[in-house]
């Protein structure tokens, strides 16, 4: 019997082991952190043994293929010994591609890919599409695999789990963007970082779609060394594409899959030019699969965003605040920031991963009229955008930011959440930070 070892039992650890104690591998589970008490009785109750707090070589260098979590970084002590032994080392994705007969809609990119991601499954779902929903998303893939099959798979894919790849071949594969992110995980060479992303149209064959936006650097100098073998359509801002989607600032222009169409921008529920881009990308996904231009459009009107991600959490007194948390990086921040024309009360700050703020510098200028400092230490944004924010102020307390956006917003002035920095120094994660945000938003208005 065939021996796979899980390393990490978070949300695809479990999936991948349940999965593979179905198809019949003998099963181990190792996790060097605590196990979750539910998690535990899945894998108990599945009959798999598991460990926590240690990893035990032994067990682990017995394995004909491991399984490794993707929040576990190559070097690590494990992985070294792992490599050294020649044992291969996959992705639950890669895993759970080998046990279904659905195709798959793949997306990725350093911002946008979340967004992408939620919209195209709502295109295809609400079109009645037999469609599921997984990757950094949603459920394991491979969790849900146990309890059946989808004809189409919508899976948001990390640059972390595209290195886990090996035969993993999607229908449609997108690409949003790249801009420099995650770099300690690649030497700090943005060509690496720039390799994993487009590798993952590396399997796929000309009858397949390969979705990227035409306008970036990055991608393009990375198609330069690693050319793309599937139809290609691509999307831009910049000018009309031969085959794809191009937006003039007000109407999108779609041209794909035999089949063209325009849609007004005020026709989806997304705001901003960075949405408009996540639009064409889930159009053109959409279209590939079949589902009509009518059904398209209904299904747009009605999207709603995934928490953290421009979410709208209330209007006190005619001041709109918004929650972006999930803005943990300056591109990602840049795209909020020139969602909006109205003048802008900004909230940021947190860990600071090495970030060049110049980016910021012409929407800040023009829109910003306050900046809320939100950090343990906020020396490097305060200096960044001295005499370019009429008012900046700083706390380590969100009640307070909050409690100032009203303060010092306007009628019609939108406070916005959008940090461009990671959580860990006040909260838990972006998710704890962005729920304390709305609490304190809910709990003002009362």
């Amino acid at each position: 019997m065939k021996k796979i070892v899980i390393l990490g039992a978070g949300e695809s650890g479990l999936g991948a082991a349940l999965l593979a104690k179905q198809k019949g591998y003998a099963v181990w589970v190792s996790d060097m952190a605590a196990i979750s008490a539910a998690r535990k009785t899945a894998l108990t109750d599945a009959g798999i043994p598991f460990e926590e707090g240690k990893h035990t070589e032994s067990e682990i260098l017995s394995a004909d293929e491991i399984i490794k979590s993707p929040g576990i970084p190559p070097k690590a002590p494990i992985m070294k010994l792992v490599a050294e032994k020649g044992i291969p080392v996959i992705d639950e994705l890669e895993f759970a591609f080998r046990f279904s007969e659905g195709k798959v809609i793949a997306i990725t990119g350093t911002n946008g890919k979340t967004t992408t991601t939620l919209l195209t499954y709502h295109l295809l779902k609400s079109a009645g599409i037999n469609v599921g929903l997984a990757g950094n998303v949603g459920q394991s893939w491979a969790g849900q695999l146990v309890n059946g099959d989808k004809d189409w798979w919508v899976i948001e894919v990390s640059s972390f789990q595209i290195d886990g790849f090996v035969d993993f071949k999607p229908a449609v594969a997108v690409l949003t963007n790249i801009t420099p992110d995650h770099l300690d995980r690649y030497d700090y060479k943005l060509e690496n970082y720039i390799a994993s992303k487009i590798s993952l149209f590396r399997n796929m064959d000309s009858d397949q779609l390969a979705i990227y936006h035409a306008d970036d650097l990055n991608i393009h100098n990375g198609l330069v060394k690693d050319p793309i073998k599937a139809t290609i359509a691509t999307i831009s801002t910049a000018k009309r594409q031969k085959s794809g989607g191009y937006f003039d600032g007000e109407i999108i222009f779609i041209n794909s899959s035999g089949t063209s169409m325009e849609i007004a921008a005020c026709e989806t529920s997304l705001n901003g030019v960075h949405n408009m881009q996540n639009v064409m990308s889930a159009t053109l996904a959409a279209l590939e699969v079949g589902v009509s231009e009518k059904k398209i459009k209904s299904a747009l009107k009605d999207f709603q965003n995934a928490p953290h991600r421009m979410e709208l959490v209330e209007v006190i007194k005619g001041v709109t605040f918004i929650n972006d948390s999930k803005g943990t990086n300056v591109d990602a921040t840049a795209f909020a920031l020139e969602s909006f024309e109205e003048p802008l009360v900004w909230i940021a700050g947190g860990v600071d991963k090495g970030n060049d703020y110049s980016l910021l510098f012409p929407v800040v200028e023009d829109q910003v009229k306050v900046l809320i400092c939100l950090g343990v230490d906020n020396e490097k944004l305060k200096s960044a955008f001295a005499g370019k924010v009429q008012r900046i102020k700083e706390t380590e307390d969100i009640a307070q930011a909050v409690a100032w956006g009203l303060e010092y917003g306007e009628r019609g002035d939108v406070v916005l959440l959008s940090p461009a920095c990671a959580s860990f120094d006040l909260f838990k994660n972006y998710e704890d930070r962005g729920d304390q945000f709305k609490s304190a938003v809910k709990a003002l208005k009362k």
